[in-house]
């Protein structure tokens, strides 16, 4: 698998260990940076990893700021995406599970580096239960395509 990858300054070092953990893991990966810690506009750094996904050069992705939120608010604008903001494994598990999220978005300020690194793996080892979700899957595609 494919995982395109991005942070801002409130992100680095969280981005850093997730690209090294899934290179580990033999995971290819495509890291839109931050290569060093200085302030950037996140939403740059989203819509970038977002069209990479949308596009379909990447499977996956991750995106990690302070927060999550605001990668995700600017990576759902890019048509195709599921961008998910979470903070537990609850919720990281069933983002893949019933939502078929595409990028998982992760707050550096709010979780430590141990959480994230098990929050990814169950992100990218977690399929698309499909079934009814599919059919809510599709709602949702419609509502970006204005139907």
């Amino acid at each position: 698998m494919k995982i395109a990858i991005g942070c801002d300054h409130g992100g680095l070092e969280h981005k850093n260990a997730i690209v090294e953990h899934l290179k580990e893991r033999g995971f290819e990966i495509i890291d839109f940076g931050i290569y060093e810690q200085k302030s950037v506009d996140y939403p740059e750094i989203a819509l970038k990893v977002a069209t990479c996904i949308a596009t379909g050069e990447a499977e996956r992705g991750f995106l990690v700021c302070g927060t999550g939120i605001g990668m995700s608010l600017a990576a759902n604008k890019v048509k195709g995406i599921r961008a998910a903001a979470c903070s537990e494994h609850f919720s990281a598990k069933y983002t893949r599970l019933h939502n078929n999220s595409n990028i998982l978005c992760l707050g550096g300020r709010v979780i430590g580096v141990g959480t994230a690194l098990e929050l990814a793996d169950l992100f990218v080892d977690t399929e698309f239960e499909g079934g009814r979700h599919s059919r809510r899957v599709d709602m949702i595609t419609d509502i970006e395509n204005n139907k």
